[in-house]
């Protein structure tokens, strides 16, 4: 008897802790409120992986706390147009900017005198995923793998692929440099866009971070190359870039930050709203719809170590 009311006071001092835990949680969430509504600024078009977490996402969080969270797009240079109106708003904890980090540092790197931020406008709050991304084309395209494709670009003296961001152009510079094929780049406002070009037949080949996933499933497109550093864990089979002979790759991070300076209690509280929607179910089911992966949310620090470490691996393995 002695060992069983040891145990229930155990299990109830655990229960106590937890109940504290989360009581201290939903305290930091509550201690601060936006003042009027609080919005998710998107870098990329509508029907693409970005905007499809972003809606998500604020409609979770608009469910957990009660704010009135408005989800928007703010299209133009995978994210360097947000993220530059951003940094120059004043720092009132109203305007989140959700982007994909690689377009960011990509343009740091090359061009970050030209630019109206730097990594340290901005106060970041988290991640929700880390992207999957991938060249792919459509299920008749005349080549089945990345150097396939180089052979075809040359032999027809050029070829077009789509891109969403900057990184996955340069991904294709460093190609055409290194192997002496010529592609002919066509920009797009994200991988909704890109794989209606690939099913159109305006482009013969272009970078998804998801959104290419129904229609590998329904057998209307094709993997040609992984651009990640590490295969695609939906098909491991797949070569990256690398393997396959040209020496770069992308991670691409979904990220959110807003304007540097923003009060604290306004950061934290952002922040931990974000982590607990991080949680919910209906994350986990779009993540894993936009990216066949699964959430993942750095912190703040986290964030922040990712973005600068970032920098400088962008800044060794992009040189031009």
């Amino acid at each position: 008897m002695k060992r069983i009311s040891n145990a229930l006071k155990m299990a109830a001092a655990t229960l106590m802790a937890a109940s504290l835990s989360v009581a201290t949680v939903a305290f930091a969430a509550d201690d601060w409120k936006p003042d009027g509504s609080l919005t998710m600024q998107i870098g990329f078009g509508a029907g693409g992986s970005t905007d499809t977490m972003g809606r998500v996402l604020a409609k979770v969080i608009e469910d957990q706390t009660g704010w009135n969270v408005i989800a928007e797009n703010k299209t133009g240079g995978g994210g360097v147009a947000m993220f530059t109106g951003i940094a120059k708003m004043p720092p009132r904890g109203k305007v989140i900017g959700l982007g994909v980090n690689m377009p960011i540092l990509v343009n740091l790197v090359n061009r970050g005198d030209e630019l109206g931020f730097d990594l340290s406008s901005f106060d970041y709050l988290g991640t929700i995923a880390k992207a999957e991304l991938a060249l792919v084309a459509s299920k008749d395209a005349p080549f089945d793998n990345l150097m396939e494709l180089v052979a075809y670009a040359k032999e027809q003296g050029n070829m077009p692929v789509a891109f969403g961001a900057p990184p996955q152009k340069l991904l294709m510079d460093v190609t055409s440099r290194e192997t002496g094929a010529k592609f002919n780049m066509v920009s797009t406002k994200g991988g909704a866009e890109t794989m209606k070009l690939i099913l159109g037949g305006q482009v013969l080949a272009g970078f998804g971070s998801g959104e290419q996933l129904p229609y590998l499933e329904s057998g209307d497109m094709k993997i040609i190359a992984a651009a990640n550093e590490e295969r695609l864990s939906y098909a491991p089979d797949i070569e990256t870039f690398r393997e396959a002979g040209v020496n770069a790759y992308v991670d691409p991070y979904f990220f959110l930050a807003m304007t540097k300076g923003t009060p604290p209690e306004a950061v934290k509280a952002i922040a931990a709203a974000i982590d607990n929607a991080m949680k919910s179910p209906e994350m986990a089911e779009i993540v894993k719809n936009a990216t066949d992966g699964s959430p993942l949310n750095l912190g703040t620090e986290g964030t922040e170590k990712m973005m600068v470490g970032g920098l400088k691996n962008v800044g060794v393995l992009f040189q031009k």
